[in-house]
């Protein structure tokens, strides 16, 4: 539980990191935007496909496999569907914080709780390195997320004390959902298997969703992509460093 706590918090409080370079500068070129989001791509494929995904296998067989992989694709979908996104294109001319502000602040609140079950899930597992791949992996994803707000709550002139408080607050759903998804595997076995392909789903559907086509359009698709082989090298060796 211990490791479970402070692996999420830290991976939590990725979106303050993101969030930081915004309290000195108010503005990142589209190019870094486009690949820092792809080296998060990259990062949260080969956590998927080279940690949850086998580890799920292992856990509980193909249909478990199957079905939790599923439910996590169909259960971000719904929630992309039903909870407006954060588009800064869309929100340069929002000059207070007022009710649409809210509105974004808990759209990334509610897109916490998915993220936060896959840490809680991981952790429970009976590989002892998957827990750190996947919370270095939504950490890597909280961290242009953090940006992207932080973009946007500048833009609606909010002061920077209350920025980092906004972000932070956010960020922390994921510890408590966390410890949900760790709490819920620990006392049911079986939940184990299904949690970590939901995860699994849950990052793929972000990534190929939001975050690849996101990189695809400013002009910057060949420095992105080479981006994104560098993520998932990266998580690769982790999750080798990790066991």
């Amino acid at each position: 539980m211990t490791e479970a706590l402070i692996g999420s918090f830290i991976s939590a409080m990725a979106t303050v990191l993101g969030a930081l370079p915004l309290l000195f500068v108010k503005s990142l070129s589209e190019k870094w935007k486009d690949v820092l989001i792809a080296f998060t791509a990259g990062i949260m494929v080969s956590a998927s496909t080279f940690g949850l995904l086998p580890q799920a296998l292992n856990e509980s067989g193909l249909v478990t496999l199957t079905l939790g992989l599923l439910v996590g694709v169909v259960a971000l979908d719904l929630l992309e569907k039903n909870i407006p996104h954060i588009d800064i294109e869309q929100k340069r001319r929002v000059s207070s914080f007022d009710a649409k502000s809210l509105l974004v602040m808990f759209a990334l609140f509610i897109h916490n709780i998915p993220e936060g079950l896959s840490t809680g899930f991981s952790y429970a597992s009976a590989s002892s390195g998957l827990g750190p791949m996947v919370a270095i992996a939504i950490g890597a994803q909280n961290m242009p997320e953090g940006l992207v707000l932080a973009v946007f709550l500048i833009q609606s002139k909010v002061g920077k004390l209350k920025l980092m408080s906004i972000v932070t607050f956010t960020g922390l759903m994921e510890v408590v959902s966390a410890m949900i998804g760790y709490a819920a595997a620990s006392y049911v076995e079986a939940l184990i298997g299904y949690g970590l392909a939901f995860a699994s789903g849950a990052m793929l559907f972000i990534v190929y969703k939001e975050l690849i086509p996101e990189t695809h359009g400013h002009g910057f698709e060949r420095s992105a992509t080479y981006s994104f082989i560098v993520g998932l090298l990266i998580m690769i060796y982790i999750s080798h460093f990790f066991g």
